[in-house]
């Protein structure tokens, strides 16, 4: 089957990124990780110093040019895929995505990513808002402390200075912003399959949603 889309939402933490990645390695899927475009205009938007909170100080949306290629983001022809995962980004990340003229510009691309083929696509409005029509529509999660768990062994893996308290609290409010914005909330589409991670391994996890892939594939 051509063009076939399967939309992967979530919390932060839940593993979206990682388990899309093990899935298309496996699967000839190309995955589009949409959290890193907006990671990327949220660097954007810290560099021009802007206010994240003021709505009106986004016309800079319409000059920059955003790519999701190969696994890597790139900003105005920069390959940004560290710089977008600093703290400072992560905090402000929710109140950009909360923006409607950035949702449109980047949801817009998203959709177009349609003509790669099979795409896997991991978000936090795939099966709600982007890909409503999506042949297949998981809603990963876990609990709070888990997914601060996994911030903090990522973090300490890649050297960084990270408290594990700091990060549940992040987390919370992450959560809470995500939820409760006006436009494209974070939420599991009806007719999503629910899959609670806490207590799982990333290989039962890939190995799961790839047996429904398949089922839908048949």
């Amino acid at each position: 089957m051509k063009n076939f889309v399967v939309a992967i939402d979530g919390p932060a933490g839940s593993g979206k990124s990682s388990i899309s990645k093990m899935i298309c390695e496996r699967l000839p899927f190309t995955h589009i990780d949409t959290g890193a475009m907006y990671r990327a205009v949220t660097l954007e938007a810290l560099r021009r110093k802007i206010d994240v909170e003021d709505e009106t100080q986004y016309s800079f949306v319409n000059d920059i040019e955003v790519v999701y290629k190969d696994g890597k983001v790139y900003l105005n022809g920069d390959d940004v895929s560290g710089l977008i995962r600093t703290t400072e980004v992560t905090n402000n990340a929710s109140a950009v995505a909360r923006v409607k003229i950035v949702r449109e510009k980047m949801v817009d691309f998203q959709r177009g990513c349609r003509n790669y083929g099979n795409i896997l696509m991991d978000g936090r409005d795939i099966g709600t808002v982007v890909f409503p029509d999506a042949n297949l529509k998981i809603f990963l999660t876990a609990t709070p402390e888990e997914r601060a768990l996994r911030r903090y062994k990522e973090n300490k893996a890649a050297g960084m200075d990270v408290n594990y308290d700091t990060l549940l609290e992040e987390i919370k409010i992450r959560d809470f912003k995500d939820s409760t914005r006006k436009i494209a909330p974070l939420k599991q589409a009806e007719d999503a399959i629910l899959i609670d991670t806490t207590n799982m391994t990333m290989d039962e996890v890939t190995n799961t949603i790839i047996e429904k892939i398949n089922e839908r594939l048949k």
